[in-house]
């Protein structure tokens, strides 16, 4: 029995990365129906709806599995709760991002702007930074999509602009999560002994923890 409690348990912190990781890649596929009015908001709205529930769903199984049965302060448990903690707040902080900057999306969207001409004729040739012009077949979906959401096609392209921003900035922190969750499993179950090197410097420490406190230091 002694023999094999410490591979399962391994195994049993190893899933417990796994599914965190796999969890937090599915807010990358999630859909969230958008309404013409709102296409604008499209490249955010699944992560914004799914987000919330996938840390939820997190926070919920992490105090279930600390609440199953007393843990042992091993090495190997310290780092996978260390890790699997890293993973939970770096996603409710880039949550917390993406809700700001979806509001700041629509605020910009419900400024009044003045009365466009009937046809939406707004000058919308190129971006304001000039980085590339838009074709006739373009500028045509665009004077489309931005009659249907209310806004000038200047405007309109400004806030697909910032909301393809923050879709990506939320892409990246998933994918950043997920890649380093999966790494610590990995890490947990090939260790030949539960003895997790956790005493070795910066080296010994979860994959995300590492990944925060370079953040930290590049943010000094």
């Amino acid at each position: 029995m002694t023999a094999n409690h410490t591979p399962l348990a391994r195994a049993d912190l190893a899933e417990l990365l796994t599914d965190a990781a796999t969890s937090v890649s599915g807010i990358l596929t999630a859909e969230y129906p958008t309404s013409a009015g709102r296409s604008y908001l499209h490249p955010v709205l699944g992560a914004l709806a799914a987000g919330p529930r996938v840390a939820a769903g997190l926070n919920e199984r992490l105090e279930g599995f600390l609440a199953s049965e007393p843990l042992p302060a091993t090495p190997a448990v310290l780092f996978t709760l260390a890790s699997y903690a890293s993973a939970l707040g770096w996603l409710t902080e880039s949550l917390v991002e993406l809700t700001t900057s979806v509001e700041r999306i629509c605020t910009r969207a419900g400024i009044p702007t003045h009365p466009a001409d009937p046809v939406l004729t707004s000058p919308v040739t190129e971006k304001r930074d000039s980085e590339f012009t838009f074709s006739a077949t373009e500028l045509a979906a665009i004077r489309t999509a931005a009659e249907a959401a209310g806004l000038a096609p200047d405007d309109y392209v400004e806030v697909v602009a910032e909301s393809l921003l923050a879709g990506s900035r939320i892409t990246d922190a998933c994918m950043e999560i997920s890649s380093g969750l999966l790494e610590d499993a990995s890490y947990v179950l090939d260790e030949a002994t539960d003895h997790v090197r956790t005493d070795d410097g910066p080296s010994g420490l979860p994959t995300l923890v590492r990944s925060l406190l370079a953040r930290m230091e590049t943010a000094q």
